[in-house]
């Protein structure tokens, strides 16, 4: 119950003003009383003074009874809050308007007094109560002397028993007690506000933690109830830290997804390469079992066309597992482009030289096309290499006889555009997003009309190869095509800049 930071607030608060209400109290009481007692001791500050002006208290250090006794009882009928005490030269306490055996104490310090009767005093002073044996009071004092001799002092304690008493009344009035009430309002009434305050805070607090909880659970960003950002930079660090989670959030669910489609591809992967090897290898293993058993039974033709056919299988496992740890240096960044100016068109015609007499067995027409201009452009020749090889091949296997295939170099602005183009059978819209996708291969059946075999075709990596060494530069391989009406395979690279 006490473990959530709101409930934890709520107490601190609450303990919080409680101790600011007793102390609110307490400071109050006591200034209330300081300065109640400094301003009668202002008002007053002159009345032992006009006292002794008026009235011979002590001729030769002997006290003048008769005087004292007159005084005694006027200022009992009209102040019968103050006490007067007549004090020797010493302190010593030598007569008292006090009732008999309330004085305790009978003895003065005279220091206070000296203070008081300088000029210079300008605060409180509070001098011995002689009815306790501890406290102290604030008085009015003034020297008594004759013909120039001190005598004594006259020491009037201005809030006497009977001041005492009043004020001890007055505590417990309803004046007193409404304020006290009205005071224990206003901070009930600023506790409640405070904690709704503190409610409104945490709420949002709760809904994040029940977002983070609820997300640790398995349940996907749609399903949380977050608090609302607003529009630009969030009012508060709590908006700063849903937005925050929220982009997390995002984030874990989009890398979950990619370790998700890699698994997936993982497992594809290990399928299409368990398969891939497995026909090679079947055909090649009952090809070399033939030979091992039938070896004196075969003619020569025979024990060569055997021959030519492992070793076509042979050639196909080797494209593979090459075309393998090329895509697997790839994609875990073992390889890195490295750069350099070369001349785009002299590497092309040296690739359509190595493929021109596999273009005339097939009857199809192998040209390039160069623009004006053509400058050096920035790139990985080996990977650049590879690339065109893997776009000139598919489209040489997959273009009917009679065709043409079309390598152009064009320049534009800053960079130089090549593209692959052929006459083939095309690739259907709905196929278009999935070629570059490994070990994708458009339906077979539609390579029927090219007269190539289900083994002729490719690994399904040439193209998965080929965007990954496009992106390595810092393009992308898009491409056009139609059913029927060939395809164009085009990227672009950076012209050197001298």
């Amino acid at each position: 119950m006490f473990r959530s930071l709101y409930s934890k607030l709520a107490i601190v608060l609450t303990l919080l003003f409680v101790l600011v209400g007793l102390s609110f109290v307490l400071v109050t009481t006591y200034a209330a009383q300081m300065y109640q007692q400094e301003v009668n001791q202002r008002l007053n500050a002159q009345l032992a003074q006009h006292i002794v002006n008026e009235e011979i208290l002590m001729l030769d250090r002997r006290i003048n009874k008769p005087a004292l006794e007159r005084l005694f009882h006027a200022l009992m009928v009209i102040n019968p809050s103050i006490e007067l005490y007549l004090l020797s030269k010493e302190g010593g306490v030598i007569a008292y308007s006090a009732a008999p055996g309330k004085v305790k104490r009978h003895q003065v310090d005279l220091e206070p007094v000296h203070l008081w009767l300088s000029s210079e005093v300008q605060q409180l002073v509070v001098g011995d109560d002689p009815r306790s044996q501890n406290s102290t009071k604030v008085f009015s004092a003034a020297k008594i002397l004759h013909d120039g001799v001190l005598q004594g002092y006259l020491y009037i304690i201005l809030g006497g028993e009977t001041f005492d008493n009043v004020v001890d009344k007055i505590k417990g009035s309803h004046i007193l007690r409404l304020s006290a009430w009205m005071i224990a309002a206003s901070l009930l009434f600023a506790l409640l506000a405070g904690l709704l305050l503190f409610a409104s805070l945490t709420a949002r607090l709760r809904r994040l933690s029940d977002a983070v909880d609820a997300f640790k659970g398995g349940r996907g960003t749609d399903l949380l109830k977050l608090p609302k950002a607003w529009r630009g930079k969030p009012s508060d660090e709590i908006g700063q830290l849903s937005v925050t989670f929220q982009e997390m959030a995002r984030q874990i669910e989009a890398q979950m997804d990619t370790l998700t489609t890699a698994d997936r591809q993982r497992r594809e992967l290990i399928a299409n390469i368990s398969h891939d090897l497995r026909t090679p290898l079947a055909t090649l293993q009952g090809y070399i079992e033939t030979l091992y058993l039938r070896d004196d039974r075969l003619t020569g033709d025979d024990r060569r066309e055997y021959l030519f056919i492992a070793n076509r299988h042979c050639d196909r496992l080797s494209k593979l597992v090459d075309d393998l740890l090329q895509l697997a240096k790839l994609d875990s960044y073992e390889i890195n482009a490295r750069k350099e100016p070369f001349n785009l068109a002299e590497l092309v015609s040296d690739i359509l030289q190595k493929y021109q007499l596999k273009a005339k067995e097939k009857k199809l027409r192998l040209n390039m096309c160069i623009g004006k201009s053509v400058s050096l452009v920035d790139g990985d020749i080996g990977l650049i290499e590879r690339a065109l090889e893997n776009l000139i091949t598919n489209a040489l296997r997959y273009t009917p006889e009679g065709g043409d295939v079309l390598v152009t170099i064009i320049s534009r602005d800053n960079d130089v555009i090549v593209s692959v183009s052929d006459t083939g059978i095309g690739i259907p819209d709905a196929e278009l997003p999935h070629i570059f996708d490994r070990f994708y291969r458009v339906d077979k059946s539609r390579y029927n009309d090219s007269g190539s075999s289900s083994t002729a075709g490719g690994s399904g990596l040439g193209l998965a190869i080929t965007k990954r060494i496009i992106e390595l530069h810092g393009s992308a391989v898009t491409v056009q095509s139609q059913s029927g009406r060939g395809a164009r395979f085009s990227f672009h690279l950076p012209v050197h800049m001298a």
